[in-house]
């Protein structure tokens, strides 16, 4: 073989080679801003090498589920204290490695331009997994509408509501469900990302909305094994690139508030 062609085929060869050794990931969003964000975070990381699959999920549950089986390789979906709460109950080993956006939780109506319109016995609906459902009465609490056992924390449920001067009625549905209760209740307190994928806009919409510096930042959830992945810096980079912020801020105009 001569020399030139020896050469020729180890060129080919370390090429193939660098093909193979390209990573790719698959991350776990919800519908909606999370996964508009993840497609603009794809297209930064890839030109740093890393391609990203996006896997959508419906609902709340199944991300953790799927990251804590091995199904994904990173999420990005949640709040710090909803991850909190199912490693604590749930036993995932899951941590968090980057802090992303926060979502602004609003109350939308379909008959009420304010909630001091509220009837008596009137109907809210909330989410009904621990950490939002608690995060709406919260915000409701906040607000002057109700007042909440200090002692139920981040995690306070309908049955910790200590003062309800209205006699208010809270449905806890399905988050991804709100949106569609609207016909059925006087209000529903409702995820930013789940209002927006309804065609609600939080800005204009809701007839309350939740302060931008409240904790329920959102974050990318990894296994604990996996927090020294070689891929790990370039997701979390390219997530807090200018190119993403800018995205974001166009995109939602404040109704998505970026973390960095």
């Amino acid at each position: 073989m001569s020399a030139l062609r020896s050469a020729a085929l180890a060129a080919g060869l370390g090429l193939l080679a660098g093909a193979a050794a390209a990573e790719t990931i698959k991350v776990g969003v919800t519908p909606g801003p999370h996964a508009a964000i993840m497609e603009k975070v794809a297209e930064v990381a890839k030109a740093q090498g890393l391609d990203i699959e996006i896997m959508e999920f419906s609902d709340y549950v199944v991300p953790n589920q799927a990251l804590a089986d091995g199904d994904l390789d990173a999420n990005s979906f949640q709040h710090q204290p909803y991850l909190d709460n199912q490693v604590r109950d749930r036993g995932f080993d899951l941590v968090s490695v980057a802090s992303t956006v926060n979502y602004p939780m609003g109350v939308y109506s379909n008959t009420l331009t304010s909630l001091d319109d509220l009837p008596d016995g009137g109907s809210i609906a909330i989410p009904n997994d621990p950490t939002n459902g608690g995060r709406a009465l919260l915000l409701l609490e906040s607000l002057g509408y109700i007042g909440v056992d200090d002692d139920a924390g981040l995690a306070a449920s309908p049955l910790d509501v200590t003062e309800n001067p209205k006699h208010l009625e809270f449905l806890e549905l399905d988050a991804a469900q709100l949106p569609r209760s609207l016909q059925d209740v006087d209000a529903a307190v409702i995820n930013t990302n789940y209002a927006m994928e309804a065609g609600l806009k939080p800005g204009v919409d809701s007839i309350a909305q939740e302060p931008k510096d409240s904790p329920y930042v959102n974050v990318i959830a990894v296994r604990s094994e996996e927090t020294h992945a070689p891929w790990l810096p370039t997701l979390i980079n390219a997530y807090h690139s200018q190119a993403v912020k800018d995205f974001i801020e166009e995109k939602y105009q404040g109704a998505v508030v970026t973390s960095w």
